[in-house]
């Protein structure tokens, strides 16, 4: 059975096994790698560490939502490497991701040369930070058009080759770091850039790959960039639009626990989250890439006129992340005295925190991999509108009484009140709707048609 004809749990389950192999390779390597850090920079340069190297956490929109029009385009043709469509889709947004690119570059640079930097990155910050996030921002910026091979996998339904080639990043950054200490160059003020140059490889060995099984569709797509004319870009912006929305108000509202905790809280409790997340943040890596596996498997049964639930998937991702996590809360304690030496420790509430934002996102997944044609994004971007202030507020009041615990909390009850439960509402309308229109019923769903509406009125979690 080809990657393009996979039904979703055999999507998922392959895509979530190599997830797990390279996870597991990653995970024991960036735990020595964070171990090395600590030991031989301190506890500042570690949290400074995570700090830079999450910054392109706050940019997911740097591809201005193009990415989901490249996924739907691929995914949705029936010979990618022919197919005008998504050949002319591909041009469009690698002329899209130039621009961008250099808009992130040269904004980088500039926030250099006026010292802004050390505002942004707050008081936990070392001498010489702002270089170093300018460096990393360029590096990113460059990189950026080169994102659409990653895009062309998912779209193929290759999202575990892609996941493989990151099997690459935490050996480059172990190796990085292990010659800057045995070279004794620096402070360790400058240690965020190897995770950057790390990305930029991926991204280069993504783009090959796509480009080989399209057969040469996106090298060719790379030579008609410039001829704007000749060969114009296509309307994207009725995915990419409400794409955009939620990638720029996401992150803002997810992804900037971090900064809040320089700006209201400790060094101490910085480094608590970015150890924290670190561990769960292999779980969730996993439910991510997982879920994403399944956007083509639903794009390509709207093109076909399929109805298939998401439901099952959602209690099931749900489940498992829960199930995992505590798994992972078993070997914390050992876990966090090895990488920190006994210098860092994390709290109860820090950690039942983390198991609850890890349920939630489990549940939320699969539904938003449903919800990715036009319809479905732009349903999504009201709630997510509204989550982004609810989180930054109840993350930045909790941060006083619950210290790294406060943040996780406050986005653990946004997503649930902002995107799990009115994923849950409109997915069920949909699905009547799309039943009621005549679609072809779901053949390979695991339960009959009376099980998956039962199932579909159950709460999440």
């Amino acid at each position: 059975m080809s990657a393009r004809t996979r039904g979703p749990w055999a999507a998922v389950g392959g895509t979530a096994g190599i997830k797990v192999v390279v996870l597991g390779l990653s995970g024991l390597l960036g735990i020595i790698t964070s171990r090395l850090i600590i030991t031989h920079f301190g506890e500042g340069a570690y949290a400074q560490y995570g700090l830079i190297s999450a910054l392109p956490n706050l940019l997911p929109f740097a591809d201005l939502g193009i990415g989901a029009a490249v996924v739907n385009a691929i995914a949705g043709a029936s010979d990618p490497a022919t197919d005008t469509e998504a050949r002319r889709t591909l041009t469009s947004a690698l002329r899209i991701l130039v621009v961008s690119g250099a808009v992130i570059a040269l904004t980088s640079v500039a926030l250099g040369l006026t010292g802004a930097w050390p505002h942004i990155l707050g008081e936990s910050s070392l001498p010489g930070a702002g270089w170093v996030a300018t460096a990393c921002l360029v590096i990113f910026g460059l990189a950026l058009p080169l994102t659409v091979g990653q895009r062309s996998l998912v779209g193929l339904g290759r999202n575990p080759a892609q996941i493989a080639t990151q099997a690459l990043v935490a050996p480059f950054i172990m190796a990085a770091v292990t010659i800057t200490i045995l070279a004794g160059a620096g402070s360790g003020t400058a240690l965020s850039i190897y995770s950057y140059v790390a990305a930029a490889l991926v991204s280069v060995l993504c783009f090959v790959i796509a480009n080989r099984i399209l057969k040469g569709g996106i090298v060719g797509a790379v030579k008609d960039v410039p001829r704007i004319r000749a060969v114009p870009g296509v309307n994207v912006m009725h995915v990419a639009g409400p794409m955009l929305v939620q990638m720029v108000a996401l992150p803002i509202a997810m992804q900037t626990d971090r900064l809040l905790l320089s700006h209201v809280g400790t060094t101490a409790e910085l480094a608590q989250y970015n150890l924290s997340s670190q561990f769960f943040g292999i779980v969730l890596q996993t439910i991510a890439a997982a879920g994403v596996a399944l956007w083509p498997v639903f794009a390509r049964d709207r093109s076909t006129a399929r109805v298939r639930s998401p439901f099952p998937m959602a209690w099931a991702f749900a489940g498992a992340s829960v199930a995992v996590a505590g798994m992972l809360c078993a070997v914390l304690p050992w876990l966090t005295e090895f990488v920190s030496g006994g210098e860092i420790s994390l709290g109860p509430a820090l950690v039942v925190s983390f198991v609850a934002f890890v349920a939630v996102q489990g549940a939320k997944y699969p539904l938003g991999m449903y919800m990715t044609d036009a319809r479905g994004l732009r349903f999504q971007v009201p709630p997510i509108l509204l989550l982004v202030p609810l989180n930054l507020g109840l993350s930045w009041w909790l941060i006083a009484p619950l210290g790294a615990a406060g943040p996780v909390i406050g986005s653990t009850v946004a997503v649930l009140l902002c995107q799990v439960l009115p994923n849950i509402w409109y997915v069920r309308r949909d699905l009547r709707r799309r039943r009621t229109a005549g679609a072809a019923p779901d053949e390979d769903a695991p339960s009959t048609d009376a099980a998956s509406r039962s199932s579909e009125v159950r709460r999440p979690g």
